[in-house]
């Protein structure tokens, strides 16, 4: 597999995710795939997000539909204020564009999501 670089531009408080690994709130995120899609200009992003014990995302967004996968560990979810805890082997979708955060609990955790999402748009916008 060939290793990439990070580059990374915080333009308005939008992050742009360009590459392949980038430290995000408190957890590595680390792009598996990027792909176009056969729906005119849609692609998904896969990536890894390696939690550390307690470690969170913070409060954000994404511009299109997010289906993650709880790999190792335990992740606390909240959406909107509404809070579920998913354990290893369980998946989780978020809506696009609602608001939500992910914590890792008991542990570190690995998550693995797929952010289907609108060709050329951040795959993630932090909430301030």
């Amino acid at each position: 597999m060939m290793a990439r670089t990070l580059s990374v531009a915080a333009i308005g408080g939008v992050v742009v995710l360009l590459s392949a690994s980038m430290v995000y709130g408190q957890i590595k995120r680390t792009v598996l795939q990027q792909t176009d899609l056969s729906i005119a200009g849609r692609e998904v992003v896969t990536a890894r997000a390696d939690f550390p014990a307690g470690g969170a995302t913070g409060l954000h967004t994404h511009p299109g539909d997010e289906i993650s996968y709880v790999a190792e560990g335990s992740v606390e979810l909240v959406i909107e204020g509404v809070s579920k805890t998913y354990k290893a082997g369980e998946a989780f979708h978020v809506d696009a564009g609602k608001v939500h955060d992910a914590k890792a609990t008991g542990g570190p955790a690995v998550v693995i999501a797929n952010y289907v999402i609108e060709k050329g748009r951040p795959a993630t916008t932090p909430v301030k």
